[in-house]
């Protein structure tokens, strides 16, 4: 890695006397700007995480970060002194980004309105691998080029203090940047339409307004993870839990045709109140096939949601799979899930059934037109191209389920499906997902457990009440 004698030297010491000289205590209008800035920036951080954040200034927006430990670099020594004031329990470094040394891997970490400071905005984001795991979560932001005649402005009143020279960089020459330097982008959002606190008129602004009006926000964040590579790493093991409700006819398929995939695949069967023989069928299966890792157990509750909750309560492998017991999704395809979680391009797959030709009966067309409009809600309700929300197959790390489970809290126990559940808790914990097409078969025995309107009903309610908690907060 480079030291400081390889990047503009002159830019970083005259941004370094810039702030040895500039007031250590904001006007309201800053204050106010960082007030909100660390709502945003608690919603993206659990109170539990380590954070470090780059630029950090008089921490004033650490201040307002809820996390359990809390570091700060700056250039001014003067600024890092006001900060360890106003931050007690906080700790911090006089360092520049670009060639920054703490020893500590951190959760998050922090760069906000500091990369239009930067000398060299690449070495800054390559150098956070040295404080990052694999699971660290880099969250930027940084002022829309739109805004830019209105800060003019706001500085010329006198309601904005005076900036050194600084770079104006787009949201796609961040995510490029980022790209550089071996961080992949999950997802990246505008907020704050009115930056600065009127009587509380903020508030009903920047939560009902902002989310629909997005362009025009004056703030741009993007979360990125670290780019993995995971072929040395020793191939996880995995679980797949196969929810079955009247599903008598699918279950020995359904051990014949499930790959064994990684260290070890088990299978685990929820049996879901069926009157069908689904049951013995499963009693039946697991002793005929003892070569084979089957676990048997009957939900104590209702629906998929609980039975895939049972499943993975009972799971020992390192990567968590669904397969519904229809096989409309064929269990030939779980090797591709598996492999996007192993080679670690993302954390979190979900099946895609509305790309590849499907059989002529799989789908009914109002069905398609409702998978399709719910894939076009969530993508704009979690920020990352999500297609088809209501296939059943969706595979994750057991890691990060335990972390979605132990955050449920959030949402509450809304979602009678799984489905749901398991993608709000994805991305409330900013983790990358990742679309896996699949060929959608028709079903061969029984007949469909979902009803199409009282279920469709649920689901948009659902769909409203996590956009209060996503996106309109």
């Amino acid at each position: 890695m480079s030291d400081l004698a390889d990047i503009p030297r002159q830019h970083i010491d005259s941004i370094r006397a810039f702030y040895e000289a500039a007031p250590v205590t904001l006007n309201r209008a800053a204050q106010g700007y960082r007030y909100l800035l660390a709502h945003y920036y608690n919603l993206l951080i659990p109170a539990n995480a380590s954070v470090l954040e780059i630029g950090c200034g008089n921490g004033e927006l650490l201040a307002g970060i809820k996390a359990r430990r809390k570091v700060g670099v700056d250039l001014s020594a003067r600024q890092i002194d006001a900060a360890k004031i106003k931050v007690p329990d906080g700790e911090f470094h006089v360092q520049a980004g670009e060639t920054l040394t703490l020893d500590e891997r951190f959760d998050y970490i922090i760069v906000s309105d500091t990369l239009n400071l930067a000398a060299d905005v690449q070495q800054l984001l390559a150098r956070l691998h040295g404080v990052s795991h694999e699971d660290t979560r880099l969250i930027v932001n940084f002022y829309s080029s739109l805004w830019r005649p209105l800060l003019a402005l706001a500085r010329w009143l006198g309601l904005r203090s005076n900036q050194p020279l600084s770079s104006w960089l787009s949201r796609a020459d961040v995510v490029n940047l980022m790209q550089l330097a071996d961080w992949q982008p999950i997802f990246s959002q505008s907020r704050l339409l009115l930056p600065v606190r009127m009587l509380g008129l903020e508030a009903l602004v920047n939560r009902w307004l902002a989310p629909l009006l997005q362009w025009f926000c004056l703030t741009v964040f993007v979360v990125a993870r670290p780019k993995l590579d995971r072929s040395a790493q020793t191939p996880p093991t995995v679980s797949v839990v196969i929810p079955a409700r009247n599903e008598a006819g699918n279950i020995e398929a359904a051990v014949l045709r499930t790959p064994q995939m990684g260290a070890g695949t088990e299978l685990i069967f929820v049996e879901g109140n069926s009157t069908d023989h689904t049951w013995a069928e499963i009693q039946r299966v697991k002793a005929a096939y003892p070569d084979h890792a089957i676990k048997i157990m009957q939900q104590p509750g209702k629906g998929k949601g609980d039975a895939v909750r049972t499943g993975y309560a009972a799971a020992t492998g390192d990567i968590l799979m669904i397969l519904d017991a229809d096989l409309t999704m064929p269990p030939e395809e779980l090797p591709k899930f598996y492999e996007v979680l192993a080679s670690g391009r993302a954390e979190f797959a979900n099946g895609c059934r509305l790309v590849y030709p499907m059989d002529e009966e799989a789908m009914q067309f109002l069905n398609l037109c409702a998978n399709k409009t719910f894939g076009l809600i969530f993508t704009w309700l979690l920020g990352q191209p999500v297609k088809d929300t209501l296939c059943g197959t969706k595979v994750l790390s057991r890691v990060h389920y335990d972390r979605i489970a132990a955050n449920r809290t959030y949402f509450g126990n809304f979602d009678p499906f799984g489905d749901f559940d398991l993608l709000f808790g994805a991305a409330k914990l900013n983790l990358k997902i990742a679309d896996v097409p699949i060929r959608y078969k028709e079903r061969t025995y029984g007949s469909t457990n979902i009803h199409r309107w009282s279920h469709g009903w649920l689901l948009l309610r659902m769909v409203l009440f996590a956009a209060r908690k996503l996106k309109f907060v």
